[in-house]
């Protein structure tokens, strides 16, 4: 594709491109069809360099310094600068979306914890699953913390 000039689009045809442009992405339902959307945009190397920009926004946000992002990351100063510029300045796209992913990375985490400790042989939650009409009263319940025994470290 030829590359034309940001100033020389006109724009209302860049309102247009660009509304159309978002509209789609917003429609996108599922993180499959995300993913098969961007996939199909973007290059490889383009997707892991906006990946990266996130990680970046993340590091910042937690207060990590540039020279330690630097290190941690592999990024230039320069990508470190231009996305600091962008929490400072910005539109508020990474203050808002990040704290929504950090939620759900926290989601996975339990889910992921929570399948372990059923996996377990013999544990209570191996047990109450395997067995569910020995525990019915239990299950019936709920995960109340006075009914699950203390889980020894």
């Amino acid at each position: 594709m030829s590359r034309k000039r940001f100033s020389k689009i006109n724009p209302k045809e860049r309102w247009r491109i660009l509304d159309e442009f978002w509209t789609m992405v917003a429609l996108l339902e599922t993180k499959d069809e995300v993913k098969s959307f961007f996939k199909d945009l973007l290059s490889a190397t383009e997707s892991v360099m906006l990946a990266r920009r996130i990680q970046v926004a993340k590091l910042l946000l937690s207060g990590f310094g540039y020279d330690t992002i630097q290190k941690k990351l592999g990024v230039a100063p320069n990508t470190i600068a231009s996305v600091h510029r962008w929490l400072e300045g910005g539109f508020g796209g990474y203050i808002s979306a990040i704290p929504k992913l950090e939620k759900e990375i926290s989601r996975r985490e339990k889910i992921a914890e929570k399948k372990q400790e059923e996996s377990v042989p013999l544990s209570f939650e191996w047990m109450r699953k395997k067995y569910p009409l020995h525990y019915l009263l239990v299950n019936m319940l709920g995960d109340d913390e006075n009914l699950v025994p203390p889980r020894k470290l």
